[in-house]
């Protein structure tokens, strides 16, 4: 408790309570309704006071192509008709909205009715002086005041747009939607128009250009194969003519290196034969290849026999002989054509080789002349190739150009277009605008709701006691009970004070046994013996909270004193009516005893002790020894001692009071005490380390819609008790 005290605004707030807000709703009903009633009264005469507008449509059925007259895949128009993707087709329509509602379809319409001039149309008829009236037409934007007007409507899932114009008369507005629809067509037939005649100008241009082009690559082209004289032959077969001459250059020289192979390996022979015979000895010859010759068989054959014959000469005769001098002058002849033949054969060897280096030497210049040439032609022909690919490349441009110059030209001629009119606008007698049962019954919803908006910001703008919720969480305070409201205000204030004494089997009184019962639960072990009864503020009833405390407490058998301790303005004596000439200030100061100054009253086992004349120093007065002597010896007398004390926030006389009991008890007036009040006398209360029992919600009216569901959950917990004198039940 005394941690709740020492920071009572540490309490979080209320959460959202559904309930409370519904309790608040019906409590302020009549301002939702004032609310809703107020701005729905006003909507309707501002409905009432507006001019009204009629509308009128006309239906278009938007084709996604204009009708093929022309084979399309011969003659394709300019702006195309690849239309088949979903999404082409959704941004084409889309455009096509924007298209009608365009500032260009608008002029048109403008200027074909001369709604420039129209003052019905400008909404200037009411203008009644004429220059006035002039001035202000010349100054209005008639294209864009009919754009306002216009709304395009397609229709889902299909071609069909309708086109809706509104206007204050239901005849133009039928004229305007059928006009914007004929301005729409129009418009869409002169942009396509206005589209080819820029694409016809455009590639006429470049005609131009790439016949120039054209005509230069191939004079460019006939000058090169002038001056490569390819005008004759095709570089293709002059190319194939150098290659078959190297090839066969290169396969005659194959055929001669074998060749000369082969003369080499004889001349390498011949050259070692002779290198190996024996001076003077020619015979060495005959093992040369191609000395098999019949007419070197011949010599050799004459060679041998002469020589045989000359041996057998030689046997018979002597030297000097003349037979034998025959026979060896015919052997040296035949052995000198012998070896003449063999020279013969082996100079023919060497001769055949010399003969075949000399032809590979031609053959292998040739091969590089032609080879060189076919080089040359290469380099010829690339630069050719390219010559040609660009004259190609520029002649097919001119082709192309050229055809689709002629296909736009002649789609150009056609003025067809893709929009056909479904229905014609007709004049609609009913006005759209302005509507008054729909911006009634939305008036009358966004008043409602307007009211329970303030009734939610009064709520929360709410900065007073009114609850339970109130005490225990924003003021983090026990709640002791609710006292609720005494009715009868003809009652005398006597009256009033002794109520629970009176009405015993009243609700008031039960409410009083209920805080009674939970100041003893308080604190079961140590009972209180004395407890000051306090407020933040004047005029919440902590006198008549004490009192009614004080009989609830006698009635259940104690022995209570109530202390008039409020020395600036006491009523304790004025309720009991009982004289105030000796009090608590007498017996502080000395004069009378406590017996002569505690008065009895009408209650059983209550007495009161009244304040006695006006100290010019309470607080000083209450902070005395006396007074602390005063408070023990009352205590040896009575079960309990109630001290009816100031408002906390006026003066310190509480929190002075508080640190001599046990306890304190903070009243709170339902709807009245201020909680930002309540939390500073809580901080005061705190300062002093005073011991918080709790707080009592006073003067609750039960009539209160915030109350009546706690009231009922009271009485159906605590009983049925009826008010015999004001005949309320209590059930």
């Amino acid at each position: 408790m005394e941690g709740s005290v020492n920071d009572p605004a540490s309490a979080g707030l209320t959460p959202l309570n559904v309930m409370r807000f519904v309790r608040a709703f019906w409590r302020r009903k009549w301002i939702i309704l004032g609310v809703a009633v107020l701005v729905t009264g006003l909507a309707a005469l501002h409905t009432l006071r507006k001019p009204k507008v009629y509308s009128a449509s006309t239906s278009l059925i938007i084709d996604v192509a204009a009708p093929r007259v022309l084979d399309s895949s011969d003659v394709k128009e300019v702006m195309g008709d690849e239309r088949g993707n979903y999404w082409f087709n959704k941004e084409y329509y889309t455009t096509q909205n924007q298209v009608i509602t365009s500032r260009a379809v608008a002029t048109r319409v403008v200027e074909k009715l001369g709604l420039q001039h129209d003052a019905g149309f400008l909404g200037l008829a009411h203008l009644k002086d004429e220059k006035a009236r002039l001035q202000a037409m010349q100054g209005a934007d008639a294209p864009g005041l009919l754009r306002s007007r216009i709304s395009v409507l397609p229709v889902k899932d299909s071609r069909v747009v309708n086109i809706a114009v509104e206007d204050p008369d239901p005849q133009r507005a039928a004229l305007l939607a059928n006009e914007v629809a004929q301005a729409y067509m129009a418009e869409n037939l002169a942009l396509r128009l206005r589209t080819t005649e820029s694409a016809t100008q455009w590639l006429e241009e470049r005609r131009l250009e790439l016949e120039k082009v054209s005509q230069t690559s191939e004079l460019a082209l006939y000058d090169f194969k002038k001056s490569a004289d390819m005008l004759s032959v095709s570089p293709e077969s002059k190319e194939s003519s150098i290659d078959a001459r190297i090839q066969s250059y290169e396969a005659t020289l194959t055929q001669l290196r074998t060749k000369l192979a082969g003369l080499q390996a004889r001349v390498e022979a011949i050259r070692q034969l002779r290198k190996s015979s024996q001076p003077g000895d020619e015979t060495w010859a005959e093992a040369v290849p191609g000395a098999s010759d019949p007419a070197i068989h011949e010599l050799k054959r004459r060679f041998v026999e002469q020589r045989a014959a000359c041996v057998e000469l030689s046997e018979r005769y002597l030297a000097e002989h003349p037979k034998l001098l025959e026979c060896e002058r015919k052997l040296g002849v035949v052995r000198e054509d012998f070896v003449r033949s063999l020279a013969n054969v082996v100079r023919k060897a060497e001769t055949e080789l010399a003969q075949g280096v000399a032809e590979e030497k031609n053959l292998m210049r040739l091969l590089a002349v032609a080879r060189d040439e076919s080089f040359q032609l290469r380099k010829r022909q690339i630069e050719f190739d390219n010559l040609h690919r660009e004259a190609e490349n520029n002649r097919r441009l001119y082709e192309l150009v050229l055809r689709r110059l002629k296909d736009i030209e002649l789609s150009g001629l056609l003025r067809t277009t893709n929009v056909r009119v479904l229905d014609a606008a007709r004049p609609a007698y009913a006005p759209i605008k302005p509507n008054v049962r729909r911006t009634v019954m939305f008036a009358l919803l966004f008043g409602l709701l307007g009211g329970c908006a303030v009734v939610v910001l009064l709520e929360f703008l709410e900065n007073t006691v009114t609850s339970q919720a109130d005490v225990e969480e924003r003021l983090g305070l026990a709640f002791l009970g609710f006292v609720p409201r005494v009715e009868g205000k003809g009652e005398s204030p006597l009256e009033r004070d002794l109520y629970v004494h009176r009405q015993p089997k009243s609700s008031v009184a039960e409410c009083c046994r209920a805080i009674r019962t939970n100041l003893l639960f308080m604190s079961p072990d140590k009972p209180f013996k004395t407890l000051v009864v306090t407020s933040s503020g004047p005029q919440e009833g902590k006198s008549t909270s004490c009192i009614f405390l004080g009989v609830a407490m006698a009635q259940s058998g104690n022995r209570v004193l109530l202390l008039d301790t409020d020395m600036r303005r006491p009523r304790l004596h004025k309720a009991f009516g009982v004289s105030n000439e000796v009090g608590i200030s007498s017996l502080v100061v000395g004069e009378g005893t406590l017996d002569k100054a505690i008065k009895s009253t009408e209650v059983p086992n209550l007495f009161v002790l009244p304040c006695g004349p006006l100290p010019p120093n309470p607080a000083e007065l209450l902070h005395t020894q006396a007074f602390a002597e005063l408070l023990r010896a009352a205590g040896e007398r009575f079960d309990r001692i109630i001290l009816d004390s100031p408002p906390l926030n006026a003066v310190s006389d509480s929190a002075v009071l508080a640190t001599q009991c046990d306890g304190v008890v903070l009243v709170l007036r339902a709807g009245k005490t201020n909680r930002e009040q309540a939390r500073r006398a809580l901080r005061s209360l705190a300062d002093v380390q005073a011991r918080m029992y709790g707080a009592i919600l006073n003067d609750l009216d039960m009539m209160d819609a915030r109350y009546k569901d706690a009231y009922l959950t009271y009485r159906g917990y605590y009983g049925h008790y009826e008010e015999p004198k004001d005949g309320v039940a209590s059930s």
